[in-house]
C-alpha cells in the first residue's frame, strides 16, 4: 500500500517507471525460472542402486530385506501408494533404509510398486487388510511399522487391527486432519475429483501427471523458486546431485487406484472423515486413542504437503505419544542434507529403546 501511494504521488511518469521495474523483474524471474529447468534436464545424475532381495512379493508389490539373516528388531517402512518407495533409499548416502541396517536394526521395505489390472479394483481395505497384512504376515515376528506420510495412516490402521504382531509404530509426516489449518485449501482438491472422473473410468487409474497437478495446487509458487535457486547451484556439486536425485523422484510417481483416489480426494480431503473420526477400515472405524503400542509422531516444522496442524492432530490422539519435530520439509525430512541430524538418528534411538 506504501508504495502503490508514493507512485501515485508521483503521477504518470513514476508509474511508468514502476510497471517497467515490474516487467523487468517478472522477465529475469522467468528467465531464471528457465534457466534452472535447463539446468535439471541437462544434469547428467541417474539413480544407480543395487536392489536388496525381496523375501515376499504379491502382484507388484515386494517386501525387501535391508539386513537379510539378521536378528535385529525388524522395522517395518510403509511409503505412501503414491510416489515409489525408494524416496526412502535414494542414495548410498542418502537412504534411511541403509543407516538403520548399519545402526543393529533389520529395516524392511514394502514397495507397493504400480498398480495393475487387480490393484486397479483395490480400495484402502484392500490395500490395509490385505496386502499390507500379508507383507506383515511374511515376517512372523512382532516388529514396528514405520509409516510415511499416506504410508503412515496405512500402517495406523494395520497396527489398531492386528496389534499382536506390531512393537511400535512410527508417524513420519502423517496427515489426520485434513481440513487443519485451511478448510477451504482440501475442499478446492475435492472439488476437483468430478473432473478426473472421465480419465478414471477409462483406465481405472488417476494417472501420476493428473495427481502432479494436484500436489502442485497445494503449494503451486514452490517450482518457479526451487528452480530458480538449482540453477545458481554449482552443477557439479553435492547439492546440485541431491536437488536432481529428489527431482527425478518426485516426477517419478506412480498412478493410483480409482477407488483410492475416491477415498482419498473425496473423504479424506472433501469430508475429513479421519479428523472427524469417521474413517473405517474393513466396515471398522480408524481410532488413534486405542493403539496398545508406543507410537513416534515426526511432525516436520516446514512440511507444505501435510501441515504441521494436520499431523499434530494425530498425534494429540494418541496415547502418550512421543512427538519429534524435525526442522525440515516433508521430503527433506526424509532424504534430504540434514536428513540423518533431524530424522534418522531420533528414529534409530526410539527403535532401540523400545
Amino acid at each position: 500500500m506504501e508504495i502503490a501511494a508514493r507512485v501515485a504521488q508521483g503521477g504518470a511518469e513514476a508509474e511508468a517507471r514502476f510497471a517497467e521495474a515490474v516487467l523487468t523483474e517478472a522477465w529475469a524471474q522467468d528467465r531464471a525460472f528457465l534457466a534452472g529447468i535447463a539446468a535439471y534436464r541437462r544434469h547428467p545424475y541417474t539413480r544407480a542402486m543395487e536392489e536388496p532381495a525381496a523375501i515376499w512379493a504379491e502382484g507388484g508389490s515386494r517386501l525387501l530385506d535391508y539386513a537379510p539373516g539378521s536378528g535385529a528388531p525388524v522395522v517395518l517402512l510403509v511409503p505412501s501408494l503414491i510416489n515409489r518407495a525408494y524416496i526412502l533409499d535414494l542414495k548410498p548416502q542418502k537412504s534411511l533404509l541403509r543407516f538403520l541396517a548399519g545402526a543393529g536394526l533389520r529395516p524392511l521395505l514394502l514397495d507397493w510398486g504400480e498398480p495393475g489390472a487387480l490393484e486397479a479394483r483395490f480400495t484402502l481395505t484392500d490395500y490395509i487388510a490385505g496386502r499390507l497384512e500379508r507383507a506383515m504376515g511374511a515376517v512372523a515376528v512382532p516388529m514396528i511399522l514405520a509409516g510415511y506420510c499416506m504410508g503412515g495412516l496405512l500402517t495406523l490402521a494395520a497396527a489398531l487391527r492386528r496389534p499382536e504382531m506390531v512393537r511400535g509404530l512410527a508417524l513420519l509426516a502423517t496427515p489426520w486432519d485434513f481440513h487443519a489449518p485451511e478448510p477451504a485449501r482440501a475442499q478446492a482438491l475435492a472439488a476437483i475429483l468430478p473432473a478426473l472422473e472421465p480419465a478414471m473410468a477409462i483406465t481405472g487409474l488417476l494417472a501420476t501427471d493428473l495427481m502432479q497437478m494436484l500436489f502442485t495446487c497445494l503449494a503451486p509458487y514452490e517450482t518457479p523458486v526451487k528452480y530458480r535457486h538449482f540453477g545458481k547451484l554449482d552443477q557439479a556439486g553435492a547439492s546440485a546431485e541431491l536437488f536432481v536425485a529428489l527431482e527425478d523422484w518426485l516426477n517419478d510417481g506412480v498412478p493410483l487406484a480409482a477407488p483410492v483416489a475416491r477415498a482419498c480426494l473425496g473423504e479424506w480431503y472433501g469430508e475429513n472423515t479421519p479428523g472427524r473420526g469417521e474413517w473405517t477400515v474393513a466396515g471398522a472405524p480408524v481410532q488413534p486413542a486405542r493403539l496398545a503400542c508406543p507410537s513416534f509422531v515426526a511432525i516436520p516444522s516446514r512440511d507444505r504437503i501435510v501441515p504441521p496442524e494436520s499431523a499434530l492432530a494425530l498425534a494429540e490422539r494418541l496415547p502418550g505419544a512421543h512427538i519429534h519435530r524435525p526442522a525440515a520439509g516433508h521430503i527433506g525430512m526424509a532424504a534430504g542434507r540434514r536428513a540423518e541430524a533431524e530424522l534418522w538418528r531420533p528414529l534409530r534411538d526410539w527403535c532401540h529403546g523400545l
